[in-house]
């Protein structure tokens, strides 16, 4: 189902796309780019939000309804946004509850609200797809349509998470309000091995990282790694089951559906790189990550046995040993973990981009992000002052 929110300057035409399977795949991919090789943001893909609309991840009884917006000027598509119309704030990373708690005390209804992401991944990447050529008009027109859709729908606000820092200042000069968080990234400063990265850092953190590994690989068991064709609906099996306990223990219900790991291993094997622990017929824990053409974005973690630092080795130094095989220039490991610190994960700032309709309101939210920012700039700057690098680096 396929709808019109009108005609703007320059005979640019937004249509709303209640599925994403209304728009041809090369068509969005030719704004999601690159066209051939690996896709520069797995999640942006077709492919990818596609998977999350046949799994019935997302879509109806969820409280994620897909509106993916798309910009045409003289019939040429320019650019596109994924986009739904939201009735909770769960699986977002960019809190809002608090917001949506006081505007609903106030009397407002806060919900539904308007939500150009990826839904349950909060991993950086750009937000306003545009075909190359097309980037300034497209960002343009697609920021101005997502603010029309919900004003005419009477929605209470629009939200942009985790888009590019060049997004966040094409957004915040028309007017929308900018937030930053933060998160953990491994940098590739070059490094050739796992020893090149080690001999940057410090000697107490070096002989730890050391330490764990050997923990790890001692669990009583083996550790494998699959990338593409390597990777079986056997592993996906068990991966759902690891899935389901940390859903269990973090949401209470997973957000992904079994299905969707089906699909996964049918349609997006390639994009993967998965971590897996086994002991004696079982496989007891394992890492989903997804790889972009210059990021590793770690996803999805999960175990049925506890063992000692396991955890550390499948999550974060296999992907460090892969991201640099395979000279990638980054790892995102996700939201939270001051944890990853000590392992070579740095501080590193997130951006999102947020519309209010209401004047008091707006006002009131511009007033906390203000505060909200300076405090993110302090955490920044103590974590950093704390990293494992030696002094200099």
């Amino acid at each position: 189902m396929v709808g019109h929110t009108g005609t703007m300057p320059d005979q640019i035409e937004i249509t709303i796309l209640n599925q994403i399977s209304d728009i041809a795949a090369d068509e969005w991919n030719a704004c999601a780019g690159p066209t051939s090789g690996r896709a520069i943001d797995p999640f942006t893909t077709h492919r990818f939000l596609l998977a999350l609309e046949n799994s019935g991840s997302v879509g109806a009884g969820t409280g994620w309804h897909p509106r993916h917006i798309a910009a045409y000027q003289n019939d040429r598509l320019i650019g596109v946004a994924p986009t739904y119309a939201k009735t909770h704030s769960q699986g977002e990373y960019v809190f809002d509850h608090s917001w949506a708690d006081a505007y609903m005390r106030a009397g407002g209804q806060y919900y539904p609200k308007l939500q150009i992401t990826v839904p349950f991944t909060p991993v950086t990447g750009r937000r306003l797809l545009t075909r190359t050529g097309y980037e300034t008009i497209g960002q343009t027109a697609l920021l101005q349509g997502a603010v029309q859709l919900a004003a005419d729908h009477g929605l209470s606000s629009m939200h942009i998470t985790f888009c590019t820092e060049s997004e966040a200042i094409a957004g915040k000069a028309m007017g929308l309000m900018h937030r930053i968080g933060q998160q953990f990234h491994w940098v590739n400063d070059g490094y050739k091995t796992f020893d090149d990265f080690l001999s940057s850092l410090s000697s107490r953190k070096r002989k730890n990282i050391r330490r764990e590994r050997r923990q790890a690989q001692g669990f009583g068991g083996t550790i494998h790694t699959f990338t593409g064709d390597e990777i079986t609906p056997e592993h996906m099996e068990a991966f759902w089951g690891f899935y389901q306990d940390t859903s269990a223990r973090k949401w209470g219900t997973p957000y992904l559906s079994r299905e969707f790991f089906n699909i996964a291993h049918e349609n997006l094997r390639a994009d993967i790189f998965l971590v897996m622990a086994k002991r004696g017929e079982t496989w007891v824990a394992g890492a989903l990550n997804f790889i972009g053409a210059e990021t590793l974005f770690g996803r999805y973690w999960g175990c049925i046995e506890d063992h000692p630092a396991l955890h550390f080795e499948i999550c974060y130094y296999r992907a460090i040993d892969f991201a640099i095989q395979q000279a990638l220039t980054k790892i995102e490991a996700g939201a939270q973990g001051e944890h990853k610190l000590s392992r070579g994960y740095l501080p590193a700032i997130t951006h999102s981009l947020h519309w209010i309709a209401d004047d008091g309101f707006r006002e009131a939210v511009a007033q906390f992000l203000q505060h909200e920012r300076q405090a993110v700039d302090h955490d920044i700057e103590i974590m950093t002052s704390y990293g494992p690098f030696k002094r200099g680096l």
